[in-house]
């Protein structure tokens, strides 16, 4: 047994470390002592997790996330599932290179990586499944079929995971965020700009906001408190939900 499992830290293996939502993720959990992989395509040695590149469209990748923690830290008690991409464009033009990598990463990957920690979770007689999803799990909107699909069978997924997690002490629930302050949204406001033939400021009070009651962008500390909550000891109620950060968006 390493030291890490010694001493009695949780670890955690947190994707797409290395800004936005998942950056804010790895040094929120760090604040409760919980040890971090931070995994991106593209990792950054800024931040308090430990570093590590992995390309998730593929098995192999994903494999060898669980595989370091593992290696790093002797236990595997978190996994948050939170890399992903957008791409805009309506269906008819919609390329299906596109539609095959959103689905590889937004929703392979999370069952990938659940599938291949699932055992070590087990062990950890606690184990915590957060996946980052979406509003769009909930709602959809047009010029964005890969996204919206992929999102949706993420909820399917952590039903599942917490029903068969249930009788080994593993829960799983999906965090489902209005629009985020991140590089990505910052990028589909121009995309939804060009698709929408509008100025960007249109689309984010025409497009973006326009379905949420309230009428602001969520922060990625936002998100990452309530990973906190979910991962932390009084978060083992809440399993195979989706829990919506979504401004008010689903309530109409």
């Amino acid at each position: 047994m390493s030291a890490h499992a010694q001493s009695g830290r949780r670890a955690a293996l947190v994707t797409g470390a290395a800004s936005g939502i998942g950056a804010a993720i790895t040094a929120r959990l760090a604040k409760d002592d919980i040890d971090v992989l931070a995994v991106d395509l593209k990792p950054t040695t800024d931040g308090p997790g430990i570093p590590f590149s992995a390309d998730l469209t593929t098995r192999e990748g994903n494999r060898a996330c669980v595989d370091a923690a593992l290696e790093r830290f002797g236990r595997l008690d978190i996994i948050v599932p939170n890399a992903g991409f957008q791409h805009v464009s309506p269906i008819a033009d919609f390329p299906e290179d596109r539609w095959d990598a959103l689905l590889a990463i937004l929703l392979t990957s999370p069952f990938l990586l659940a599938k291949y920690g699932w055992p070590a979770l087990v062990e950890s007689g606690a184990g915590r499944i957060v996946v980052i999803a979406s509003a769009h799990a909930l709602a959809a909107s047009p010029f964005k079929a890969g996204y919206v699909s992929a999102k949706h069978g993420t909820i399917g997924l952590v039903r599942t995971l917490a029903l068969e997690g249930a009788a080994v002490g593993i829960t799983a629930s999906a965090l489902c965020p209005a629009y985020v302050r991140t590089p990505l949204v910052e990028a589909q406001i121009a995309a939804q700009a060009a698709a929408h033939g509008i100025s960007e400021d249109e689309v984010l009070e025409q497009v973006m906001l326009a379905p949420q009651a309230v009428k602001r962008l969520v922060e990625p500390e936002e998100v990452a408190e309530m990973t906190a909550f979910l991962v932390g000891p009084y978060g083992g109620a809440v399993t195979g939900v989706a829990v919506p950060m979504d401004m008010g968006w689903t309530a109409r």
